[in-house]
């Protein structure tokens, strides 16, 4: 026994409390203790809050006098506010002890036990023990408890309350909201306790609401929102008061399922969850079946909603689900779809791969055998699919197929979706089939469409769809085989399908235009009227239904299009055609179609034109080099670009065509224009990212810096995106890629607002390109099917045309193929032995081609001879070796004709850009370094060696002037990195090694080294101002590429554009034995008369080859000595 308390004081240490349940079951703000020593005195602790197990803690002490009662009263409190209280809040527990029995305990812990709330016992950890001093540091003891009217009431509606909660007894639910509106009577708008007293009424009529006691749940709601707005964010009670207007909502939205509710439901939580910390009662219910779980179940049940507001609750339901969620997965494919739909309907690309991004990551959730897992496939093949379309990237539709076999394998016949998954999987199939036109991709559509139509008998909701797209594939194979019935059928499920389709279903335009396409089809080879008027019409009718922005307006002008062009080609009336063309032109430029689409049209839209002779052809040219720049520009790596730009049929001699066109009518310089244009769109893009920028620093240093600062970041995203593999990367670098690009172009279009600088990166003009012919002029030899002939663009003044009517694409073409029979040939022919095939040849190219070029030259330009001149070869043109152009003539007193290198000194330049930003270039000079780098021994399997490489080396070695610093590197040294460190380190270069063209991806042209090859695109890469020139003793280095839109992609070319600007290059096969000869010859002319203290001049290449060409004559065969041409200045 603790003896006598007499004088004494007790210390009274409140440790923690379990089973803290709440007798009305409303969630608390927090848990006090009271200690109540007599009517006078009486102690509080602090709130605490309730964890998730139901459990409090405390750790506060309090010492009390024990000579007032030997008995005092110990009590558990639930508060509902968290700063200011009004009343005592609800009473859960009380017990009255004596100070004996605390005491009993010594100095151990105890637990003291409640009376049973819903059947559980609260309980309380303390620890008491006498001490002779009395110091407080916890709570409040107060003398005399606060007694007012208010919180009387509140205390009595509070207990009111709780019995209505126990005892389900109404009358209780009455009295509880009678004293809490007495309470909100007392406590207007301006009085602290409005929020509260506002509160506890609410809280009382919800739960006679839920237990369907009271009726009004509008007032309810308006009474929560009210006591929100009066607890703003920072207030210590506003998560409490978002959660009870959450929960107010929530039952409305069950008991009324009102859309806005569950909506506003959602975005409250999303608020909420950030303010409930982890481990707190709040935090378990909100999270809990009837909290968040509930709300989002309810908005996943919601109807699509693609408007800004819809797609902002999917992201925030998305959100409400993180990583590990179980509805996440649920989350994931309703936010995805809405974006999906949206991009259908508006053509942001954005949304597209958004929605692939988050269908990859559902997948991913769903492991093998999950029930839903097939839906998820489909969804993210439909987005995959859609963005080829959109886009053109092959493997989009290779990775579309795949899945949406995957997800027809988890449905087996028998299989409730089957017939959705084999109708995707048939649509892919037909996707791939009209890419690449193989037979079996079309037949197995229409075995996958028939078999889906079975599974949707008559009555069946998508019947109809299955129906549109077995026309579809029907109308798709009479295309490709013309096979009436085909035709016929098609025409016949399209006009089934429409009389199922709802007249205002959002797809029906979808199947109006397939039907009218059909119907065109068959006009073609029937010539019945019928047929093509009400293709029209239906078209139209598509068009109505749709929005101005609307993707697929685009399908309804293609095929109005292919409706007056199918008419004008019977009956002749030029309305129609004036109609097909105004069609061509909506469906070219429609905004929120992709590229790929739009460019097809363009290029049709050129085609037609020129078959019917239609003034539009110069127009639909430009549009398509509008979207061919646009649409590769959306490609991060230069291959990637060059695979888009190849992915067109026919768009190869587009450059070439649009310059006949201009000829045609009489527009020289817009035929320079275009030609440059479209024949230089991959150099043109890649060098967009180093334009120098010194006259844009001067005039506006911020827009300069912000320029090359997005530039170099652009560049960094296209490099790192290219050894990208795995395909989820891929989209992500993709994007930010495509983000960075828009940075750009805006800061492009900002630059372009200065009036010096409005055609910044813009299409050069004439008068631009006109300073490539600063030194001599410039010789574009266009090969169209159109027609064939020369530009002279000359120093100054109108280009010249030079008219060849004796050569046809053809000829060229064939020419072409005899020139590479010839040299072939030749390889294998004895030094000495005549070189009769490539005689005939090249004077044929004289009289043919360049004789035509020299008349114009000599006699209408008056260019003396010896002077320069720049062959700017087109398509057919660039395979033959116009320099070597020769009469091989003797005329009557025994002098022979001169060719055309006697007349003038020929160089070559791969655009006319290119070489206008060589001669920029031209004025940074510096200090010349001259490397040498040979590779006579390459690795295994990569050629055999070349013996005469270290002696060639050490030729030019010794050749080189003094003046200039020189380096060799051979052998183990020239690898790769080494070649490439040195090409970035010197001015000048001799390369002697294996060259390699690779024909079908030329920016995998290379050179061989030690260990890597070194690549065209590696040399891309580099940014070498300084560099000056380079001698590629190796082969085909200046031969071109065959696919992409006439442009000139070879290692020569990519020295230049890596800043290089004189380069000697070889069209074919180099002989390195007798090489040497040509090498000696021409850096002994290059650097004679050197002694006077002359400085090495890179401007003086071509006639330095020239020279040495002649000089040589004797000891090199005549293949040998072609094989060498000039690129550059």
């Amino acid at each position: 026994m603790p003896g006598s308390l007499e004088g004494r004081y007790i210390r009274l240490e409140v440790i923690g409390g379990k089973n803290l349940q709440v007798p009305s079951e409303r969630i608390p703000a927090g848990i006090y203790i009271s200690t109540n020593v007599d009517s006078r005195r009486r102690w509080k602790s602090a709130i605490s809050v309730l964890s998730s197990d139901e459990s409090a803690s405390w750790g506060h002490t309090v010492t009390l006098s024990s000579h007032a009662s030997p008995a005092l009263s110990i009590e558990i409190w639930a508060s509902y506010e968290v700063g200011r209280m009004l009343g005592n809040g609800e009473v859960i527990g009380k017990l009255q002890t004596s100070w004996d029995e605390l005491l009993n305990h010594g100095d151990e812990l105890f637990i003291l036990s409640f009376p049973p709330v819903r059947g559980v016992h609260p309980s309380l950890t303390l620890k008491a023990a006498v001490v002779h001093t009395c110091d407080n540091q916890d709570g409040a003891l107060s003398d005399s408890l606060v007694d007012c009217e208010i919180a009387r009431d509140t205390d009595a509606g509070h207990a009111q309350f709780a019995a209505y909660m126990t005892s389900e007894t109404v009358s209780h639910l009455n009295d509880a909201v009678q004293h809490f509106q007495l309470v909100v009577d007392q406590c207007p708008v301006s009085h602290p306790d409005h929020a509260t007293a506002l509160t506890n009424l609410a809280y009382a009529r919800l739960r006679g609401y839920v237990r369907n006691d009271l009726q009004d749940i509008d007032t309810t709601t308006s009474l929560f929102r009210e006591a929100l707005a009066l607890r703003p964010q920072g207030h210590p009670d506003h998560p409490l008061s978002l959660y009870n207007l959450t929960v107010a909502l929530t039952w409305r939205h069950n008991k009324k399922s009102t859309a806005a509710d569950i909506r506003e439901a959602a975005k409250l939580y999303h608020e909420l969850l950030p303010l409930c910390p982890e481990g707190t009662y709040l935090r378990s219910i909100v999270a809990g079946a009837n909290g968040v779980d509930y709300v989002i179940c309810g908005c996943n049940n919601l109807p699509e909603d693609t408007s800004d507001e819809g797609i902002h609750l999917r992201r925030v339901i998305l959100e409400l689900c993180p990583l590990g969620h179980q509805r996440r997965p649920k989350a994931l494919y309703a936010l995805l779809q809405s974006l999906h739909t949206r991009f259908i309907q508006y053509g942001s690309i954005d949304d597209l791969d958004e929605s692939i991004r988050l269908g990859r990551e559902a997948v991913s959730l769903l492991p093998e055998g999950h029930p839903g897992r097939d839906s998820y496939l489909n969804e993210l093949a439909f987005s995959l699919e859609d963005r080829f379309n959109h886009q053109g990237k092959a493997n989009d539709l290779d990775e579309a197929i795949s899945l949406y076999k995957e997800a027809l394998r988890l449905c087996p016949v028998g299989h409730e979706p089957r017939d959705t998954s084999l109708d995707n999987l048939g649509l892919a199939l037909l996707s791939r089939f009209n890419k690449h036109g193989n037979i079996d991709d079309i037949t197995q559509a229409i075995s996958l469409h028939l078999e889906a139509l079975t599974l949707r008998p008559p009555g069946h909701p998508d019947r109809d769809t299955t129906l549109n797209n077995l026309g579809l594939a029907l109308d798709t194979r009479y295309n490709k085989l013309h096979v009436i019935d085909d035709l016929n059928e098609a025409i016949d499920r399209y006009r089934e399908s429409l009389r199922l389709k709802r007249h205002d279903h959002p797809e029906r335009h979808k199947f109006l235009s397939n039907l009218s396409a059909s119907l065109c089809s068959r006009f073609t080879q029937t010539r019945d009227n019928e047929d093509i008027e009400e293709a029209i019409n239906l078209c139209r009718e598509s068009l109505a239904a749709l929005s101005s922005l609307h993707p697929d307006r685009w399908f309804s002008y293609t095929w109005l299009k292919e409706a007056y062009l199918a008419r004008y080609r019977i009956l002749h009336d030029p309305d129609d055609l004036s109609l097909a063309v105004d069609n061509f032109r909506l469906a070219s430029g429609h905004p929120t179609q992709g590229f790929p689409r739009r460019i097809r049209q363009a290029i049709g839209w050129a085609r037609q034109a020129e078959v019917y002779q239609h003034e539009s052809a110069l127009e639909a040219y430009q549009m398509c080099f509008e979207l061919f720049d646009s649409h590769v520009m959306t490609r991060s790596s230069i291959i990637s670009r060059r695979e888009a730009a190849t992915a067109f049929r026919g768009a190869q001699l587009l450059p070439v065509d649009a310059a006949s066109c201009a000829i045609r009518r009489d527009n020289l310089r817009q035929a320079v224009e275009l030609v440059e244009q479209g024949r230089g769109q991959q150099w043109s893009l890649a060098s967009r990212l180093k334009t120098p920028v010194e006259d844009l620093e001067s005039a506006n240093p911020n827009l300069a810096h912000n320029y090359l600062e997005l530039s170099k970041r652009v560049s960094n995203a296209a490099q790192s995106s290219a050894t990208i593999t795995d395909r989820a990367a891929a989209d992500r670098a993709a994007t930010k890629y495509r983000k960075l690009m828009e940075q750009w172009e805006a800061a492009v279009a900002e630059i372009r607002n200065l009036q010096a600088f409005s055609r910044f990166l813009l299409p050069p003009s004439y008068e631009d390109l006109q300073a490539a012919a600063r030194q001599g002029p410039v010789i574009i030899l266009i090969a169209s099917q159109y027609s064939c002939s020369a530009i002279i663009v000359p120093t100054s003044g109108e280009p010249s045309h030079v008219p060849l009517p004796s050569v046809t694409l053809v000829d060229l073409n064939n020419l072409k193929e005899r020139f590479a029979r010839a040299i072939r040939h030749a390889s294998i022919m004895g030094p000495k032995v005549p070189r009769n095939d490539l005689i005939v040849l090249l004077r044929t190219v004289w009289k043919e081609i360049m004789l035509p070029i020299v008349n114009v030259l000599e006699h209408v330009l008056e260019l003396k001879h010896g002077s320069r001149i720049w062959l700017c070869p087109t398509a057919a043109f660039t395979s033959i070796p116009l320099h070597a152009a020769h009469p091989f003539q003797t005329n009557a007193d025994r002098s022979k004709e001169p060719c055309l290198e006697d007349l003038y000194i020929c160089s070559y330049t791969p655009t006319l850009s290119a070489l206008v930003r060589s001669r920029q270039m031209m004025k940074k000079r510096v200090a010349p370094s001259f490397v040498t780098i040979g590779q006579s021994q390459p690795g295994a399997g990569k050629g055999k060696a070349l013996l005469t490489v270290d002696s060639e080396l050490e030729l030019v070695r010794k050749l080189v002037p003094a003046m200039a610093n020189r380096t060799t590197i051979s052998g183990d040294a020239a690898t790769r990195a080494g070649a490439l460190e040195a090409l970035e380190e010197n001015t000048w270069v001799h390369l002697a090694c294996h060259g390699k063209q690779d024909s079908t991806q030329p920016y995998n042209s290379h050179f061989v080294m030690r260990d890597e090859h070194l690549t065209l695109l590696d040399i891309m890469e580099k940014h070498i101002p300084h560099a000056e020139f380079a001698f590629l003793s190796a082969c085909h280095t200046a031969v071109g590429d065959k696919e992409t839109p006439d442009e000139v992609i070879h290692l020569a070319a990519g020295l230049q554009f890596s800043g290089f600007k004189s380069v000697i290059g070889t069209l074919w096969e180099v002989d390195d034995a007798v090489a040497k000869h040509v090498v000696k010859a021409f850096y002994e002319n290059l650097f004679a008369d050197m002694e006077d203290g002359r400085v090495m001049d890179c401007t003086k290449a071509a006639w330095a080859l020239n020279r040495a060409t002649h000089t040589v004559k004797t000891k090199v065969p005549l293949e040998q000595r072609m094989v060498f041409i000039h690129i550059g200045v």
